[in-house]
């Protein structure tokens, strides 16, 4: 490959993509440390995530919806989270089909087909998005889907190399190293790559190593030869490292457990969304988390919580089938308390409706019948941040809602959470059903002592969630600045491969 020389122009804004050998190679990760090392040097920057395809999002403030690591980049950088980040995302709710979303807004669900011939038009709105930020920011750090190496979705590609063609920008390719396989996955996804998409990778990060670098050092210098590519650095494997996942929903326990005795289980749901709602209870030094797979045992615990959901209907099924419904029951009958939030609240009461197919093919479903209300699913989907008070004690909350339903009847008399203009949830009279369609809740120092209290620890001591996220990110960012060229990794892009 010839060199070929700069180009004539400097950009203000300079714009560098990462992407992944794999799913979860650590591209959200990069992005988020890279955002706060540029935030930490005075730079303006943003991220950006062409297209998602995850059940996990935040909404911005000017109400729209976007994926929840674009959301977290955006604290990385210091700013609130906004559509522009991530102008298409595609929440699945089949394994044929997703809700599309753009620029916020959800437009319909599309089965791939279908969307493989839409994708021209959400290439606009992402190019839109990408000039927008270019326009506000010194830099946009991107971070592609998946693997560019998708031999059957190069056409019409918007999520990696196809985005990365259109805007011109450089790209550093990452590969885990915990999994096996690095120097096939950087070297196979380099050969399956165009000439000019080759071209336009200036080096290699390689992620979640563990154990002495000098053993490794033979297989960079051959890897470096062999592709004539640098290796920006090795960055080690980081135990308890916590930065919200963007889909993937591990279902091992976090750390060692012996002090937690109090006992909190979720039903993994096939459609579960938002799991990043536990995230607070999961590193809480009190709490013994666990989500409940498929086919798993289910405890006894303490507290049971029915958590969001993409496909209530479907959902709920899967929860009968999996044995919940009796074990809900009997968890009532021995005096255990439950929570449900948003599609998981909605399961709490008598009926669920989808008059308009939303979500299924099921029209009317009966609920759980634990609470006095109904629910109707509407084509008007709710996207709004929230805050007020929790009604167990008036703790302040704030929170977000996303969702399609709407839920009446009399249990909707005793609210869960008192807010400025209304209220929301419910508090069964018995004291030991709680449902709310707030996400977030317990991200609130206060009111997930409350609700922990509520449910039974009497000592509840819940750590400050946001202080340590940004501890977090500050970790993260001293560990890739130590064993990242950092500047060699900035300055490839001003000068890439670049084919003219």
């Amino acid at each position: 490959m010839g060199h070929h020389p700069c180009h004539n122009y400097a950009p203000m804004t300079k714009t560098l993509m990462i992407q992944g050998t794999t799913s979860d190679a650590g591209k959200s990760i990069m992005v988020t440390g890279l955002c706060r090392i540029l935030k930490q040097r005075d730079a303006k920057v943003a991220p950006f995530k062409p297209q998602n395809m995850a059940n996990n999002s935040a909404v911005t403030p000017e109400g729209g919806e976007i994926g929840r690591a674009q959301a977290v980049q955006a604290m990385a950088c210091g700013l609130e989270p906004h559509t522009d980040m991530n102008p298409v995302l595609l929440k699945p709710t089949t394994d044929k089909g997703a809700q599309v979303i753009i620029h916020g807004k959800a437009l319909s669900t599309m089965d791939a087909v279908s969307y493989h011939d839409y994708k021209t038009t959400a290439m606009q709105a992402v190019l839109d998005s990408h000039r927008r930020l270019s326009e506000q920011y010194d830099w946009v750090i991107v971070e592609g889907a998946g693997s560019p190496a998708e031999i059957n979705l190069r056409d019409k590609d918007i999520a990696n190399m196809g985005f990365a063609e259109k805007v011109d920008c450089p790209v550093v390719l990452v590969a885990d190293i915990d999994r096996g396989g690095v120097f096939a996955h950087l070297v196979g996804t380099l050969e399956l790559l165009s000439e000019s998409e080759q071209q336009r990778i200036t080096g290699f990060i390689i992620n979640r190593f563990r154990g002495d670098l000098s053993l490794l050092q033979p297989g960079i210098d051959w890897l470096e030869q062999k592709t004539g590519k640098p290796v920006f650095g090795v960055v080690p494997y980081l135990h308890g490292l916590h930065i919200e996942a963007e889909d993937a929903l591990n279902l091992h326990a976090i750390s060692e457990k012996q002090d937690r005795t109090f006992r909190v289980i979720v039903p993994a749901l096939p459609r579960i969304s938002n799991h990043t709602d536990f995230d607070p209870l999961r590193y809480h030094p009190q709490v013994d988390f666990q989500f409940i797979g498929p086919d798993m045992e289910i405890p006894a615990a303490d507290l049971i919580i029915l958590p969001g959901s993409k496909s209530v209907a479907n959902d709920l099924i899967w929860l009968r089938q999996q044995g919940w419904e009796k074990t809900i029951q009997k968890h009532l009958r021995y005096g255990g308390k439950l929570m449900g939030i948003c599609g998981g609240f909605q399961m709490l009461g008598n009926s669920i409706h989808d008059p308009h197919g939303l979500e299924s093919s099921m029209k009317t479903l009966e609920g759980l019948g634990l609470l006095e209300m109904q629910t109707t699913l509407k084509e008007n989907k709710q996207l709004t941040r929230i805050s007020g008070n929790l009604a167990l004690d008036n703790s302040p909350i704030e929170g977000y809602e996303i969702h399609m339903g709407f839920s009446t009847g009399p249990a909707l008399d005793r609210p869960a959470i008192l807010l400025g203009n209304g209220q929301d949830g419910v508090i069964s009279e018995d004291n030991q059903i709680l449902g709310t369609y707030l996400h977030g809740l317990l991200e609130n120092q206060q009111a997930c002592n409350s609700l922990l209290k509520w449910a039974g620890l009497t000592n509840a001591d819940t750590p400050d969630y946001r202080v340590m996220r940004e501890k977090e990110m500050d970790r993260l960012a001293i560990v890739m600045a130590a064993s990242l060229d950092i500047e060699k990794l900035l300055t490839s892009s001003d000068c890439f491969e670049n084919v003219v």
